[in-house]
Protein backbone atom coordinates (compact mmCIF):
# COMPACT_ATOMS: atom_id res chain seq x y z
CA UNK A 1 0.00 0.00 0.00
CA UNK A 2 1.34 3.79 -0.52
CA UNK A 3 0.93 6.83 1.47
CA UNK A 4 -1.56 8.26 -1.20
CA UNK A 5 -3.87 5.52 -0.81
CA UNK A 6 -4.68 6.41 2.55
CA UNK A 7 -8.21 6.98 3.75
CA UNK A 8 -9.18 8.54 6.96
CA UNK A 9 -11.13 5.43 8.63
CA UNK A 10 -8.74 2.59 7.14
CA UNK A 11 -7.35 -0.09 9.45
CA UNK A 12 -4.99 -2.98 8.85
CA UNK A 13 -3.00 -0.84 7.37
CA UNK A 14 0.30 -2.27 5.99
CA UNK A 15 2.96 0.06 4.88
CA UNK A 16 6.71 0.50 4.39
CA UNK A 17 8.44 4.25 4.42
CA UNK A 18 11.48 6.15 5.26
CA UNK A 19 11.10 9.02 8.60
CA UNK A 20 11.76 12.41 7.23
CA UNK A 21 11.57 14.15 10.68
CA UNK A 22 10.32 13.73 14.47
CA UNK A 23 9.06 16.23 16.25
CA UNK A 24 10.23 16.81 19.92
CA UNK A 25 7.82 14.33 22.53
CA UNK A 26 5.60 16.43 24.28
CA UNK A 27 3.98 15.04 27.23
CA UNK A 28 -0.05 14.75 27.47
CA UNK A 29 -1.92 12.97 30.00
CA UNK A 30 -5.01 10.59 29.68
CA UNK A 31 -8.42 11.61 29.92
CA UNK A 32 -9.03 7.59 30.59
CA UNK A 33 -6.49 6.95 33.26
CA UNK A 34 -5.23 9.74 33.83
CA UNK A 35 -1.28 8.68 33.29
CA UNK A 36 1.40 10.82 31.73
CA UNK A 37 2.64 9.45 28.12
CA UNK A 38 5.28 10.99 25.69
CA UNK A 39 3.63 11.27 22.22
CA UNK A 40 5.42 12.63 19.11
CA UNK A 41 4.80 13.01 15.75
CA UNK A 42 6.88 11.71 12.78
CA UNK A 43 6.36 12.33 9.18
CA UNK A 44 7.08 9.76 6.40
CA UNK A 45 7.15 9.57 3.15
CA UNK A 46 7.33 6.90 0.24
CA UNK A 47 7.38 7.89 -3.62
CA UNK A 48 3.38 8.71 -3.50
CA UNK A 49 3.44 11.40 -0.58
CA UNK A 50 4.18 11.89 2.97
CA UNK A 51 2.12 11.85 5.98
CA UNK A 52 2.30 12.38 9.71
CA UNK A 53 2.85 8.99 12.15
CA UNK A 54 2.13 9.51 15.30
CA UNK A 55 4.49 7.64 18.13
CA UNK A 56 3.69 7.46 21.31
CA UNK A 57 5.91 6.34 24.72
CA UNK A 58 8.82 3.91 23.57
CA UNK A 59 8.12 3.71 19.72
CA UNK A 60 9.63 7.44 19.84
CA UNK A 61 13.05 5.96 20.91
CA UNK A 62 12.40 3.34 17.91
CA UNK A 63 13.65 5.14 14.74
CA UNK A 64 15.14 8.10 13.53
CA UNK A 65 15.58 10.39 10.91
CA UNK A 66 16.33 8.41 7.57
CA UNK A 67 15.13 5.45 9.13
CA UNK A 68 13.33 2.78 6.43
CA UNK A 69 9.91 1.68 8.70
CA UNK A 70 7.47 -0.84 7.82
CA UNK A 71 4.18 -0.11 9.71
CA UNK A 72 2.08 -3.58 10.03
CA UNK A 73 -1.96 -3.04 11.61
CA UNK A 74 -1.99 0.69 11.39
CA UNK A 75 -5.00 3.01 10.92
CA UNK A 76 -5.49 5.89 9.72
CA UNK A 77 -7.40 8.78 11.55
CA UNK A 78 -7.57 12.90 11.44
CA UNK A 79 -6.26 14.96 14.06
CA UNK A 80 -7.10 18.64 13.48
CA UNK A 81 -8.12 18.09 9.65
CA UNK A 82 -5.12 16.60 8.75
CA UNK A 83 -4.72 12.63 8.10
CA UNK A 84 -2.62 10.80 10.38
CA UNK A 85 -1.35 7.08 10.58
CA UNK A 86 -0.79 5.52 13.57
CA UNK A 87 -0.25 2.42 15.18
CA UNK A 88 -2.29 1.52 18.01
CA UNK A 89 -2.12 -1.06 20.26
CA UNK A 90 -2.52 -3.85 17.98
CA UNK A 91 -0.32 -2.45 15.51
CA UNK A 92 3.34 -2.97 15.01
CA UNK A 93 6.52 -0.97 13.99
CA UNK A 94 9.72 -2.13 12.75
CA UNK A 95 13.16 -0.78 11.02
CA UNK A 96 14.04 -2.51 7.78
Amino acid sequence: MKIRDLRVGMRKVNITATVESISEPKEVQSRFTGKFHKVATAVISDESGKINLVLWNEQIGMVSPGDKIKIENGYVSAFRGRKQLNIGRFGKISKI
